[in-house]
């Protein structure tokens, strides 16, 4: 529906024109999106408001951009499918800022997906100088006009000598060189910093290490004597390569030592560095990137803990699993029988009876029984294959390099300094602590020219990226390791350094990951690019977002094919007195009611000085049998602490692979907890073959009753006819896929339905077998309501499905394609298997902010879900800033008080009404 009131009434130039868009669920839509405002999409997950506005708005502005260009350029370029609509008018090119999960390339970065590492890169090369790494003295090439006018700018009457160095720390008597420097004509050495006549040069012991240096001149500062200093400085550069020492002689001791050089080299160590370049502070090229890891960061390893799990287990057992096959026993048994011998085991002593020291020498090796070590041998044979061996990969781990500590340049470019920083201390700093660091420098003299363009960029870009409420990240962080809300702030930080004007930019729910305190300057942030006379198109159902829009647009009134309607268009004014589902909550009709009682712990995991990036040496209790809040102001430690800390030391400690755990000291009460799971937002596939019904095993139970059928018995099919993925059963014309991908090179792929099958993924033969008339690709069609009332005579899959029904997915497909679900679709299918289980004792479950992609409506469906886990005896923590998700919690962790260096305490801890009580919790003033 349009709104027609006269007050409001859009032109069409000032509007994005839609016409009979039936993408996906969308029902023939048509209507006006307002330009140049800030346009707020809401309604229920699945309504189809990504649909709208990626699908069609931003799809079909970026495909008309690329078909713009030449067919040469388009081949280069990602082709966008041309959405189902009949007419889209007042397009402007389109950028899209998605919260998908960020890129898994190691090399990536906040600073280089920024470009600020490009600018920062330069910095360091046109401001920076050279520390020896050894000695921490500056290092800088000087002309021999440079060397002597610093020797001239000494007060005068000082008394000084220029000396060469000649030798360095090198055994030998140097007779030779004595009996050489006495025929040159020179008079003075000094040996060992003792100064001596040539003639009566000291015996030196020939296998002690000596130093020699030869004194070219003795000099006093006074008028004219220039020319001679000149000629002395000439000389020693010439007899030490490049290198000199002035000794300023005060008084009766050895003087005062000033090394100078023509070279980039410490005139002490003789270390060498090369030209600065800006290509030396880049971790993705040959001459910046640490040699060890290839400027990653970090170096995988063979761990122990994965490589034998069990510790009940012998060696005769199969406690090392890469060794359980007979063949290894055989091989290497004689060695080890003879290491049990030494260190005081048999092949039948179970591991965890090993002493620390014969636990080792298993591992590591053992030189005096001469057994090499489980772990050289799994590194000699990865070696001797060649290639990555994905079954051996299971056994390795991640760790900071150990050559650059995880800074991933070269020693040489970590010798490089601005004022007290190198690049890796720089880029470690918080984003906040960075921009202030840049604003107290000060240069002089023509570097004060080279560093004004640098500083207004790096101050600008930094400043954008404090803007959007990210000033606890670092420039260093890798992006892996953000959610999708911070990458994609990220890009929208990028977009406000662009300065682009009439651009249309659709985001994703950009407020996801900020803590409510935060929300204003994201708004601002908006608000900035829209002023700019851009329109800003966001996906949203952030109840202060939706509040500040100029309009919105209520895509409803349900989920899947119960949505894709306009139920609403028009003011925040007006929405404020609309019968919709969003109305109802924004005015306060529908609202969470925050459970009447809290349960209280019996049992919990301690966790013992937490140290993991900004915590500050923690002592932290996670009570077990009850939900768990951890919130806190976005960069305060929260997936520090859940996801960095106890989750992976729980995944080590059940033998499975966890990457980089956090610091700690020490945890009590992990046997408590027999498994742990967390629940995010990943697809639940990444091809259309993955759908709710095979993911949650609702499938096998399908398929067995159709292989139980009268027809299929007779035909002998087995439940195996009845899959997609596997011959027999499966159209093979498309192999199970419904369609075939057809390539057109420099346009975008068509995907045609297979002619053989009609797009049902069967054969002919298949479909014949029916069960109550329905055949296996009319029950893939059904929705999960109607698959209920289908097979309601088979209680085992009736359960499975009430659960999906309970956390809201009623509306589903059974075989609708993974690809095509939302975030929270896929978060509430992972969430409903764990559900179907009878009982959960002992299970622990982590959910990072579960309710990106939920409606309000959906918020408190998705609580009573997470209660239904715990009533079964399952622990819940959740990693959130939903304040309905927070007061429905049994027991909350606050940490704070800010983000960055500024977090890392734990600010408050108990029930929801004690945080509120606490005037330290900043969370806890906006439960009120």
């Amino acid at each position: 529906m349009h709104n027609t009131d006269p007050k409001n009434d859009i032109r069409p130039r000032n509007v994005i024109r839609i016409e009979g868009a039936r993408h996906h669920n969308l029902k023939n839509l048509t209507l006006d999106i307002p330009r140049d405002q800030l346009v707020v999409v809401c309604g229920p997950s699945g309504s189809g408001k990504s649909t709208l506005a990626f699908d069609i708005v931003y799809a079909e502005g970026q495909r008309r951009y690329v078909e713009s260009l030449s067919a040469y350029a388009r081949q280069f370029l990602p082709q966008m499918d041309k959405p189902d609509v009949d007419k889209v008018e007042g397009l402007s090119p389109a950028i899209s800022l998605e919260q998908q999960t960020a890129t898994r390339n190691p090399r990536s970065t906040v600073g280089t997906v920024t470009e600020v590492y490009d600018f920062l890169r330069v910095f360091f090369a046109r401001l920076g100088k050279f520390y020896c790494p050894e000695c921490g003295r500056p290092i800088a090439a000087q002309t021999t006009d440079a060397i002597v006018n610093t020797v001239l700018a000494m007060p005068e009457g000082t008394k000084f000598m220029v000396l060469a160095p000649l030798v360095e720390h090198q055994k030998g008597t140097h007779k030779d060189l004595f009996a050489k420097l006495r025929k040159e004509g020179f008079a003075r050495v000094r040996v060992n910093g003792v100064l001596h006549t040539l003639d009566d040069a000291p015996e030196l012991e020939k296998n002690k290490k000596h130093t020699i240096d030869l004194v070219v001149d003795r000099l006093v500062i006074r008028e004219g004597m220039a020319k001679r200093l000149t000629d002395s400085v000439e000389l020693a550069l010439a007899r030490g390569d490049e290198r000199m020492i002035v000794t300023v002689l005060e008084g009766d001791g050895p003087g005062r030592d000033i090394a100078m050089s023509t070279l980039s080299t410490c005139p002490s160590c003789r270390i060498s560095m090369p030209r600065l370049s800006p290509q030396l502070f880049s971790f993705n090229s040959p001459q910046g990137a640490c040699p060890a890891c290839n400027g990653i960061g970090s170096v995988d390893y063979f761990e122990p803990d994965l490589i034998a799990p069990n510790r009940g287990l012998s060696l005769n057992q199969g406690g090392v699993i890469p060794w359980k096959s007979a063949y290894r026993q055989s091989q290497y048994g004689p060695q080890l029988k003879k290491l049990g011998k030494s260190h005081g085991f048999t092949l039948d002593t179970p591991l965890a009876e090993f002493p620390p020291e014969a636990w080792h020498a298993l591992f590591h090796g053992d030189p005096a029984t001469g057994w090499p070590g489980v772990v050289p041998l799994l590194d000699l044979s990865q070696q001797q294959a060649g290639v990555w061996d994905h079954w051996t990969a299971r056994f390795r781990q991640s760790r900071p390099c150990p050559a650059c500590r995880g800074a991933r340049l070269r020693p040489e470019a970590l010798a490089v300094r601005v004022a007290d920083s190198n690049m890796d201390e720089f880029t470690s700093m918080s984003i906040q602590r960075a921009l202030e660091w840049l604003q107290n420098l000060e240069f002089t003299g023509h570097e004060t020219r080279i560093s004004e363009p640098l500083l207004k960029e790096l101050t600008h870009r930094l400043g954008f990226m404090v803007n959007v409420g990210l000033e606890y990240l670092s420039l260093g962080r890798n992006m892996s390791t953000l959610s999708g809300g911070e990458a994609q702030r990220i890009r929208l930080a990028s977009q406000l350094g662009s300065g682009l004007v009439g651009v249309t930019y659709v985001l994703d729910e950009p407020s996801i990951g900020l803590h409510p305190r935060d929300n204003e300057r994201l708004l601002g942030t908006l608000r900035s690019l829209q002023s700019r006379g851009n329109t800003v198109l966001v996906v949203e159902h952030d109840e202060p977002t939706i509040r500040h829009a100029d309009h919105i647009i209520e895509i409803g009134p349900s989920s899947g094919w119960l949505g894709g309607e306009v139920v609403f268009q028009g003011s925040v004014e007006e929405l404020l007195k609309a019968e919709t589902l969003t109305g109802k909550y924004l005015r306060g009709d529908l609202f969470i009611a925050p459970p009447e009682t809290r349960r209280k712990a019996r049992r919990a995991i301690t966790l013992r000085g937490v140290s993991t990036n900004n915590l500050k040496d923690l002592d932290v209790s996670v009570p077990l049998g009850v939900m768990t809040c951890v919130t806190g102001v976005s960069g305060s430690g929260k997936s520090s602490l859940v996801m960095d800390s106890l989750y992976r030391h729980l995944l080590l400690h059940m033998g499975q692979k966890a990457n980089s755990p956090g610091t700690i000291r020490g945890i009590d009460g992990l046997d408590l907890v027999e498994k742990v799971i967390s629940i995010d937002q990943t697809p639940i596939g990444r091809t259309p073959r993955s759908n709710p019904a095979t993911y949650t095993k609702i499938f096998d139970e399908i398929r067995k009753i159709f292989a139980g059928s009268k027809e299929a018995r007779t035909r002998g099919y087995q439940p195996g006819r009845f899959s997609f993925n596997v011959k027999g059963g499966r159209c093979e014309a498309c192999r199970g896929d419904g369609q075939i991908r057809v390539e057109m090179h420099f346009l975008p792929d068509v995907y045609v339905t297979c002619e053989a099958c009609k797009g049902k993924r069967y054969t002919a033969q298949t479909l014949e077998v029916e069960y109550r008339g329905k055949s296996i690709a009319d029950v893939l069609d059904m929705t999960v309501r109607q698959a209920r009332e289908f097979f309601a005579n088979h209680p085992a899959l009736v359960r499975r499905l009430d659960v999906l029904a309970e956390v809201g997915l009623e509306y589903l497909r059974l075989g609708q394609p993974a690809t095509t679900l939302s975030g929270g679709e896929a978060q509430r299918i992972k969430i409903s298997r764990e559900l179907g289980k009878r009982n959960l004792p002992g299970a622990l479950y982590i959910l990072d902010e579960p309710t990106t992609g939920l409606h309000m409506h959906e918020v408190g469906k998705l609580i009573r879900v997470l209660h239904a886990l715990v009533e079964k005896g399952a622990t819940v923590i959740v990693i959130e800033h939903n304040t309905d998700v927070i007061m429905a919690s049994d027991h909350v962790i606050d940490l704070g008080p800010g983000g960055g260096e500024h977090g890392g305490r734990i600010v408050a801890s108990g029930t929801p009404e004690e945080i509120i009580a606490n005037p330290d919790s900043v969370t806890g003033g906006f439960l009120l």
